[in-house]
């Protein structure tokens, strides 16, 4: 499948997600509460990264556009808007970082859409913490084999920033696409990428880099995963 098809069928799953959720006030609040909890545990697993450091601007990063409650309409309008303009409005370093991210939101979109239905029967355990109810409803979905596929699409999208401060010129091509990216109505993604861009860049001035903030995401990360389908304690 080329990188429009990809991006325009993840931007439907998650417009048809959002649709569902929309049309239903109880599910819509509980996958909020789902994405809320979400945000507030990253910032906890990556406390030590975020209030000091080398990696304290690529945690804050991650948090704001990978595991943040935000809405992300704005994106998706965009990246659905330009798909088939994609490959020619800019560099193909970008483009896969596109695919990458708009696969990664429709997986994401999905489990935080199960993860609500699941939140809410879990309101029956009137006794049980937030925690209590999120893992519990983690391990009804189940789909650890997709759970450790969203890990990857994380870590890919890391990866391709990554290589993006790599490739010569292409800080300075990012600079000169601004007014064109803003005229074409793709502001937030211009926004992503430069903010990307710089973050990675800044990090690659240590002798591991972003090697290294990847790895300590993936180490905390798949112990999360563990744990959260362990049984129910």
């Amino acid at each position: 499948m080329n990188p429009a098809q990809t991006i325009r069928d993840a931007v439907s799953r998650v417009s048809v997600l959002r649709q569902a959720s929309q049309a239903d006030p109880a599910l819509h609040n509980a996958i909020a509460s789902v994405k809320r909890f979400q945000a507030r545990r990253f910032a906890q697993t990556y406390a030590d990264l975020l209030s000091a450091g080398p990696y304290k601007d690529a945690a804050r990063f991650f948090l704001d556009e990978l595991y943040s409650d935000k809405d992300y309409s704005v994106r998706d309008a965009q990246f659905s808007r330009i798909a088939g303009a994609l490959q020619t409005f800019f560099p193909k370093q970008v483009v896969a970082i596109a695919v990458s991210l708009a696969e990664l939101h429709a997986l994401t979109e999905e489990f935080d859409h199960k993860m609500g239905i699941e939140w809410l029967s879990a309101e029956l355990l009137a006794r049980a913490s937030k925690t209590q109810r999120y893992g519990r409803a983690w391990r009804a979905v189940g789909r650890r084999d997709d759970r450790n596929t969203q890990l990857n699409d994380v870590l890919a999208v890391g990866h391709e920033l990554d290589k993006l401060t790599r490739a010569s010129g292409l800080r300075m091509m990012l600079k000169m696409m601004r007014r064109p990216a803003s005229a074409a109505g793709l502001s937030s993604l211009q926004s992503f990428l430069e903010s990307g861009f710089d973050t990675f860049a800044q990090m690659n001035g240590r002798e591991k880099g972003a090697q290294e903030f990847l790895g300590i995401v993936r180490e905390r990360e798949s112990l999360l995963i563990e744990e959260l389908f362990a049984s129910d304690r």
